[in-house]
């Protein structure tokens, strides 16, 4: 069928991975299959001109359909602040409106940080189109680019607009309560003072309650404004139509009044509390400095720090922040990383060692060449990830958006039946009227909305002051039900680089001696085992060494002051004659406890001269971090490339029963997808390349943050200390936050399931709803709040 010219829109999208005619043949047949929809691929320039009908189909099944042929599509995110939400409903209205947009992908809007995330096709996702899209939607958009003064100015605002509501909110109550009072004692207040009082609140404070029902009807949608707007209009019309009347009845005056007066005030409230969510990216902002001191021509000069740049070296005096990442050249200090890595003692810091920006520095004066800078520095990073996981959605957020979709029509038609049924059954108009005004004004979806952003929020925020940083928010919700954790050794259990563990010298020569002639032997080898000796050695004035010989598979020979050396395995001391016996019986025994044994021997004289085993130590963490995982109940799971005697010597020091050794990288995520298949919730820990893979595929993935990047970007959580003991923290946390979303979801429902039906019946005035629905609101972010108080284990 040809496509229908009046209803087409046409989009050039971007393609990568094509090679031939056939890929963009592919291409063609993948987007042609769709209905309503024609394509021509250009190979040349790599993009697909699509031409189809939008009330048929999504840009977003565009993009699908090409990525399931085998092909990528380039994405770009954008981030939006939204202001004028109030509920669920908005978070709907607002990603409905946005995911029309062209190029856009998926869109997540967080009622908690009031800000939207795109995601879109690159060179398609035009920022101008969602601003406008959110616009006719009814709320005021701007695009957050990450410029730290445009920010600021963003938050000053959102500080000016917090002072007027606080004056709007103060000015509703002081005109509310005198009404509010004399129905508390039974007195009624002359009629005309009533309307005095109640005008002002409602129609030029409550006016913003107007507008916002206006564009959501406009807009063909419904949201909590509207529900209080017409609430309250029916209770004022209904009063000012009885104080017309010969005979004044009765006027409801105060329901409406009082009501916008509570309902500000509960919003007052709200948005303190929700504000009191952001204090973790709040406290990691306020880490970095504005300027920092440079040498420039044998100088020190005080630049901006955005005028760093790599390479340069910057002077960091006693007490103050470190404002960029970098290593030291010069001094000795140490480092509070405590807000960075939730590592509460200082650190050690000397020349060559790694610094962090937003780091306090200690006693001493340093000086730091720069490294990353800008968007790419640790702190940089650190914010961005726990920005971006607050900004996305939970998969149990699903269920409440659905909820949220119909709650204020089901409110409304309840309300109808209401007023209905109170005047044909029980022929009592006016207790109708008002039961069907306070139906209205109990039902809260801004409670719904709120319940599970800001849960999140709080958790990874509170996770990120332990060192532990949440990617997104799937991550930290899956966590609550692992029950196996499969983890790496190498760098995970144990330090990650081997050690020199024992030094036995053989009859007639000393420990000391032993030492200095292997390390300075091994002076100019690159091997990890070589660099062991070093380490061991450091303090130790080493001679030279001549004539090096490097033994392929066996290890080497070099001349030491005048005597030849030979270091390596037993077949290096054979092939060239020196017996092994003397020390074989205490080799054996160290390998069978998992060490690497190195033979020293002296092959001129045909005499050995030592063993030397080395081993990657298990870190002073592993034994309580394996047994904290045993208590809550989640099997560990040991699988590692190494050896089966030094997996199961690890195994056995840690408390680990289930291990797997001489596991490929390729296979360790095999091994994970068994362990789902057995019906597991799995977890995975790793820190380096070979684990990014099972990090993808496990439930779980956790890297850890003195490991390779690409684990770190392939992990749902970082832990930043590199320390075992943050695994089970994460998992507590996780729990922790799921069981505070499910308390305030549990009572965002029970308000309006026992309320609802209570109001209809007359049992609640306007009045006493209206602060029912301003007390759920806060109630639900104060529940939030509650995981302020989580704290590590240990702490």
């Amino acid at each position: 069928m040809p496509l229908d010219t009046t209803h087409t829109a046409e989009v050039s999208v971007p393609i990568e991975g094509m090679t031939c005619a056939t890929c963009a043949g592919r291409v063609e047949k993948a987007l042609r299959a769709l209905p309503s929809v024609e394509a021509d691929v250009n190979l040349a320039a790599e993009r697909a001109e699509v031409r189809f009908d939008p009330a048929k189909v999504q840009v977003g099944q565009l993009a699908e359909a090409i990525e399931k042929a085998g092909y990528d599509i380039p994405h770009e995110t954008r981030e939006l602040k939204i202001v004028g939400m109030t509920c669920a409903s908005c978070v709907t209205r607002v990603e409905t409106a946005l995911k029309k947009v062209a190029g856009v992908v998926s869109a997540s809007v967080n009622l908690a940080t009031e800000k939207a995330e795109v995601e879109g096709i690159s060179g398609l996702l035009r920022p101008a189109d969602l601003v406008r899209a959110v616009d006719a939607a009814g709320y005021d958009a701007e695009i957050l680019t990450g410029d730290t003064a445009r920010d600021a100015e963003l938050t000053a605002q959102d500080d000016r607009r917090m002072r007027v509501d606080t004056l709007r909110m103060v000015a509703a109550l002081v005109l509310a309560a005198p009404l509010m009072a004399t129905m508390a004692i039974g007195i009624m207040l002359p009629p005309w003072v009533q309307l005095a009082l109640t005008v002002p609140v409602q129609f030029v404070l409550g006016w913003r309650f107007y507008v916002s029902a206006w564009k959501a009807l406009r807009a063909g949608t419904g949201n909590m404004d509207l529900l209080v707007t017409m609430g309250t209009s029916v209770a004022f019309a209904y009063s000012l139509w009885l104080m017309l009347q010969p005979h004044v009845h009765h006027l409801y005056f105060e329901a409406s009044s009082t009501v916008i007066a509570l309902v500000m005030l509960g919003k007052w409230l709200e948005g303190r509390a929700k504000r009191s969510t952001t204090v973790a990216i709040r406290a990691l902002m306020a880490l970095r400095p504005d300027r920092a001191r440079v040498e420039r021509d044998g100088t020190e000069v005080e630049v901006p720090v955005s005028a760093v740049t790599r390479g340069d070296v910057v002077v960091v005096r006693p007490g103050e922040r470190l404002p960029v990442d970098g290593k030291v050249v010069e001094g000795h200090s140490t480092a509070d990383e405590s807000l960075l890595t939730g590592e509460s003692l200082p650190v050690e810091k000397q020349p060559g060692d790694v610094v962090t920006g937003g780091s306090i520095n200690g006693s001493g004066l340093i000086k730091i060449e720069t490294g990353a800078v800008g968007e790419h520095s640790t702190l940089a990073r650190i914010i961005a990830l726990v920005e971006h996981a607050q900004a996305r959605k939970a998969p149990v957020q699903k269920l409440v958006d659905k909820v949220a979709a119909v709650f204020v029509p089901v409110v409304l038609a309840i309300a109808v039946l209401t007023l209905l049924g109170w005047w044909l059954v029980m022929g009592d108009v006016a207790t109708g009227l008002i039961a069907a005004v306070s139906v209205m004004v109990i039902a809260c979806p801004c409670a719904l909305g709120l319940a599970t952003p800001t849960a999140f929020m709080v958790g990874t925020g509170a996770a990120a002051r332990a060192g532990i940083l949440v990617r997104d928010a799937e991550a930290l919700e899956r966590a609550h039900a692992l029950d196996t954790v499969v983890l790496d050794k190498t760098g995970t259990l144990t330090m990650g680089k081997p050690q020199i563990t024992d030094l036995v010298p053989a009859e007639g020569i000393g420990e000391d001696e032993l030492l200095r002639l292997t390390a300075a032997a091994q002076a100019g080898s690159e091997h990890p085992l070589a660099g062991a000796f070093l380490t061991r050695a450091k303090g130790i004035t080493l001679p030279g060494f001549s004539d090096f010989q490097g033994k392929p598979g066996m290890g080497l020979i070099a001349r030491v002051e005048g005597r030849q050396v030979a270091i390596g395995n037993l077949r290096l001391m054979e092939a060239n004659g020196i017996d092994p016996a003397p020390l074989l019986t205490r080799a054996e025994a160290m390998e069978a406890e998992g060490r690497t044994v190195m033979w020293a021997g002296a092959p001129e004289e045909k005499r050995l001269l030592g063993i030397a085993a080395a081993a990657d130590l298990v870190k002073p963490q592993s034994v309580e971090a394996v047994a904290r995982l045993k208590a809550l109940g989640i099997t560990p799971v040991l699988v590692t490339g190494d050896n089966r005697l030094t997996a199961e010597a690890v195994a056995r020091q840690v408390g680990i029963t289930q291990v797997e050794a001489g596991v490929l990288p390729a296979d360790k995520a095999s091994r994970i997808e068994a362990l789902h298949r057995q019906g597991h919730v799995v977890g995975m820990v790793g820190d380096g390349v070979n684990d990014a893979p099972a990090l993808a595929i496990a439930d779980v993935g956790m890297a850890m943050g003195t490991g390779a990047d690409v684990a770190m970007n392939t992990a749902g959580i970082t832990l930043m200390r590199g320390d075992p003991l943050l695994i089970a923290d994460a998992i507590s946390i996780s729990r922790a936050t799921y069981a505070t979303i499910r308390r305030g979801l549990f009572w965002a429902f029970i308000y309006n399931v026992i309320g609802i039906p209570l109001a209809a019946m007359g049992w609640l005035s306007p009045v006493i709803a209206g602060g029912a629905m301003a007390l759920s609101s806060v109630s639900v972010v104060l529940n939030a709040l509650s995981l302020r108080l989580w704290r590590p284990t240990g702490t």
